[in-house]
Protein backbone atom coordinates (compact mmCIF):
# COMPACT_ATOMS: atom_id res chain seq x y z
CA UNK A 1 0.00 0.00 0.00
CA UNK A 2 1.37 3.79 -0.74
CA UNK A 3 0.96 5.15 2.90
CA UNK A 4 1.21 8.51 1.17
CA UNK A 5 -2.46 7.68 -0.31
CA UNK A 6 -3.66 6.25 2.98
CA UNK A 7 -2.93 9.60 4.53
CA UNK A 8 -5.16 11.27 1.71
CA UNK A 9 -7.72 8.96 1.72
CA UNK A 10 -7.67 8.36 5.39
CA UNK A 11 -11.23 9.11 6.08
CA UNK A 12 -12.20 6.85 3.44
CA UNK A 13 -10.14 3.93 5.14
CA UNK A 14 -11.30 4.24 8.53
CA UNK A 15 -14.06 1.52 8.63
CA UNK A 16 -11.58 -0.76 7.24
CA UNK A 17 -9.41 -0.24 9.71
CA UNK A 18 -11.97 -0.90 12.69
CA UNK A 19 -12.80 -3.99 10.94
CA UNK A 20 -9.57 -4.98 10.84
CA UNK A 21 -8.21 -4.04 14.26
CA UNK A 22 -11.40 -3.70 16.60
CA UNK A 23 -9.65 -2.89 20.03
CA UNK A 24 -8.53 0.58 18.15
CA UNK A 25 -10.56 3.39 19.12
CA UNK A 26 -12.15 5.54 17.39
CA UNK A 27 -9.39 8.36 18.86
CA UNK A 28 -6.96 5.92 18.19
CA UNK A 29 -8.03 5.77 14.14
CA UNK A 30 -8.17 9.73 14.30
CA UNK A 31 -3.97 9.58 15.50
CA UNK A 32 -3.03 7.16 13.44
CA UNK A 33 -4.50 9.74 10.27
CA UNK A 34 -2.73 7.59 7.63
CA UNK A 35 0.83 7.19 9.24
CA UNK A 36 1.55 3.56 9.14
CA UNK A 37 4.43 3.43 12.45
CA UNK A 38 1.52 5.16 14.43
CA UNK A 39 -0.66 2.21 13.64
CA UNK A 40 1.74 -0.59 14.25
CA UNK A 41 2.61 1.30 17.74
CA UNK A 42 -1.25 1.61 18.79
CA UNK A 43 -1.74 -2.18 17.41
CA UNK A 44 1.59 -3.27 19.39
CA UNK A 45 -0.27 -0.78 22.12
CA UNK A 46 -3.82 -2.36 22.11
CA UNK A 47 -3.23 -6.09 21.23
CA UNK A 48 0.16 -6.59 23.24
CA UNK A 49 1.70 -7.71 20.38
CA UNK A 50 5.73 -7.61 19.31
CA UNK A 51 6.82 -4.98 17.14
CA UNK A 52 7.39 -7.45 13.82
CA UNK A 53 4.06 -9.10 14.07
CA UNK A 54 2.74 -5.71 14.41
CA UNK A 55 4.40 -4.72 11.03
CA UNK A 56 3.09 -8.43 9.55
CA UNK A 57 -0.63 -7.12 10.36
CA UNK A 58 0.46 -4.18 8.53
CA UNK A 59 2.16 -5.39 5.69
CA UNK A 60 -0.54 -8.09 5.34
CA UNK A 61 -3.68 -5.80 5.48
CA UNK A 62 -4.97 -5.26 2.33
CA UNK A 63 -8.10 -2.61 2.46
CA UNK A 64 -9.82 -2.05 -0.41
CA UNK A 65 -9.37 0.05 -3.29
CA UNK A 66 -11.54 3.41 -2.69
CA UNK A 67 -12.30 4.99 -5.73
CA UNK A 68 -14.13 8.20 -6.07
CA UNK A 69 -15.70 9.10 -9.10
CA UNK A 70 -16.94 12.41 -10.19
CA UNK A 71 -20.78 12.34 -10.78
CA UNK A 72 -20.65 14.67 -13.45
CA UNK A 73 -20.80 13.31 -17.03
CA UNK A 74 -17.63 14.19 -19.14
CA UNK A 75 -19.64 16.25 -21.40
CA UNK A 76 -21.31 18.28 -18.44
CA UNK A 77 -17.34 18.90 -16.83
CA UNK A 78 -16.04 20.02 -20.58
CA UNK A 79 -18.50 22.84 -20.57
CA UNK A 80 -17.81 24.11 -17.44
CA UNK A 81 -14.19 24.10 -18.29
CA UNK A 82 -15.59 25.77 -21.18
CA UNK A 83 -17.25 28.32 -19.16
CA UNK A 84 -14.06 29.08 -16.80
CA UNK A 85 -11.81 29.73 -19.41
CA UNK A 86 -13.54 32.13 -21.41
Amino acid sequence: MNWDEAKGKWKQMKGSVKTQWGKLTDDDVDVIAGQRDVLVGKIQERYGIAKDAAIKQVDDWNPPVVVVEDPTPQRERDLQRERKAS
